[in-house]
């Protein structure tokens, strides 16, 4: 009986703090960045939560519109993974994938999300109560062991 022998490649990098003068952007399949004000304000209020991917000469495969939006926001670093030997092949196909392979939040995951940050932002009376008692306990449970 044929068998089939899954091929598995693993890219390992390193994170880095990148200066963003020293990026360079080579040809890309994306060419429209779409509007980056949404991004640029979670960056402005979050950070960057997932880092651009470069090659080794710098040059980037993946995060264009991060890259963008920090240029935008006047950063002069940026956080990045490195992954050095890679083929022009492995570099498009990753260019690819992370634009590709995301999935959007449905509609009904959306809502419940919000209804859960505005259940944590606004709690009812009871759960603030809940809470009192909570960080009360804690704190005692701390004096205890500290003791």
């Amino acid at each position: 009986m044929p068998t089939c022998i899954d091929t598995v490649i693993l890219y390992v990098g390193t994170l880095m703090l990148v200066q963003i003068k020293d990026i360079k952007i080579k040809k890309r399949v994306r060419k429209d960045l779409g509007n980056l004000e949404d991004l640029k304000d979670s960056m402005r209020i979050y950070g960057l939560m997932n880092p651009i991917t470069l090659n080794s000469r710098y040059e980037l495969i993946a995060g264009e519109r991060r890259l963008q939006s920090a240029i935008q926001l006047g950063w002069t670093s940026i956080n990045a993974n490195i992954i050095d030997n890679l083929s022009e092949v492995d570099q498009l196909e990753m260019e690819i994938e992370e634009n590709n392979q995301r999935k959007e939040f449905t509609n009904a995951e959306l809502l419940e999300g919000y209804k859960r940050l505005q259940r944590l932002r606004n709690p009812n009376i009871f759960y603030k109560i809940y809470l009192f008692f909570k960080h009360l306990f804690e704190k005692i449970a701390d004096y205890f062991h500290n003791k």
